[in-house]
């Protein structure tokens, strides 16, 4: 049997690694696919330091992120209730529903701080009432908010 052959993956492959990773695969798979794609590289003690390097960097892009994540959480969740206005119908119904982009317009009119809609989870919302929406800001931080739903 062959040796393997230790390689530095330049893109995520599936079912191989992620960009960065040091892989072992056969000679063959990285002869004749993986390096003439440029899939990956051979490695060596510099390459391996250069991938080093780029990790240390992208874990503190990665630190930076998340705290300004925990900033943001803490202006969020100082407003203590923020109030949406829709036009209302029989029995306190609503006209139409309550969207996470009604969320994220009335977060940034309130404390100016930018959300994106899609990191927004809220019940549905038919009715006037008092709700809480759950507020996704980085993988690790979320803010808890209460929505009061009002008549315009």
């Amino acid at each position: 049997m062959a040796k393997r052959v230790q390689l530095v993956l330049n893109q995520d492959i599936s079912k191989l690694g992620k960009s960065g990773d040091l892989v072992e695969v056969a000679p063959g798979y990285a002869r004749n696919y993986l390096i003439p794609q440029k899939l990956a590289t051979h490695a060596t003690p510099g390459i391996l330091k250069q991938v080093e390097r780029r990790r240390e960097q992208e874990r503190q892009r990665q630190l930076e992120l998340k705290q300004q994540a925990d900033e943001q959480k803490a202006a969020i969740e100082k407003v203590t209730n923020l109030t949406i206005a829709k036009q209302v119908g029989e029995n306190e119904a609503i006209f139409g529903t309550v969207t996470a982009q009604d969320v994220a317009d009335a977060i940034k009119a309130a404390t100016g701080q930018e959300v994106d809609r899609r990191g927004i989870t809220i019940p549905d919302i038919n009715h006037l009432g008092n709700y809480q929406a759950e507020i996704k800001l980085f993988s690790e931080v979320t803010a808890q908010i209460d929505i009061q739903v009002v008549a315009s």
